[in-house]
């Protein structure tokens, strides 16, 4: 077990750029602290991977998805959000950048785990609803696996739907087609 010297204050962004790289851990930063989780399981990493994947290769090509992108909610204090899948301008994303800020993203998917319920349902849910991500997806990959869509209106989020198996969507004039059942086995289908 590895253990970060804390520089005894709320972290900044340099403190936060600053840090080790570390295989074994996902770690995000809530206003000014670090929290620090295990690496998610197999199935949840296969999900994120094969979600970037069916978005990417329907999304317009203004647009990216990226998997574990960090993006910054907050600067002071600082949280630091790393969503499994997030959605942003093509042209920022072939920019490189470390990190997006709040505004560039269109949509964040955040696929539950053990340990991330809470986070992912509610506080997330509040956060990335203040700093108006318009598009937010959670998905549930226990059997059934099911993915409840959520679109800001009004500074809050209302439930556009709650899907299983073949999903048909409209993101922002898109259509989108994903098969949660196909989100953990080994031959997806293509859309």
């Amino acid at each position: 077990m590895s253990v970060v010297q804390w520089p005894h204050r709320l972290l900044t962004l340099d403190d936060w750029a600053a840090l080790p790289e570390d295989p074994e851990h996902r770690a995000e930063v809530v206003e000014g602290v670090l929290v620090v989780a295990p690496r998610p399981m197999s199935f949840h990493q296969l999900a994120v991977t094969r979600l970037g994947y069916l978005l990417n290769e329907q999304l317009p090509e203004a647009l990216m998805a990226l998997s574990e992108a960090e993006f910054i909610v907050a600067e002071l204090p600082l949280t630091v959000r790393v969503p499994d899948v997030l959605v942003a301008a093509t042209e920022l994303v072939e920019r490189n950048p470390a990190r997006y800020a709040a505004q560039d993203v269109w949509l964040v998917i955040e696929v539950l785990s053990e340990g991330t319920v809470r986070t992912d349902r509610v506080t997330k849910f509040s956060e990335y609803a203040e700093v108006g991500i318009e598009h937010y997806w959670i998905v549930d990959l226990d059997d059934p696996a099911s993915m409840t869509t959520y679109r800001l209106i009004d500074g809050e989020y209302e439930n556009f739907g709650e899907h299983t198996g073949k999903v048909s969507l409209d993101f922002d004039g898109t259509p989108l087609t994903l098969d949660l059942d196909a989100l953990t086995t080994r031959h997806a289908q293509r859309p």
